[in-house]
């Protein structure tokens, strides 16, 4: 059996994201309509529903 660690440890560092935003595809409604719930809910600073936008923009060329 292990030992128990009995002092403190370093922090764990965890890698910074630096993914640029999806951007939404020319004349579709559905990622125009994205979009402006992304920045609606940027300037309340929902940014819950800001990742949400995110992911669905991500994911949604798949459907083109």
């Amino acid at each position: 059996m292990s030992e128990p660690t009995r002092y403190s440890t370093p922090p764990i560092e965890l890698p910074l994201d630096l993914e640029r935003e999806p951007e939404p595809a020319d004349g579709c409604a559905g990622c125009a309509e994205l979009e402006a719930v992304r920045a609606r809910a940027r300037v309340v600073g929902d940014w819950t529903t800001v990742s949400d936008c995110n992911v669905y923009l991500r994911r949604h060329p798949e459907g083109h």
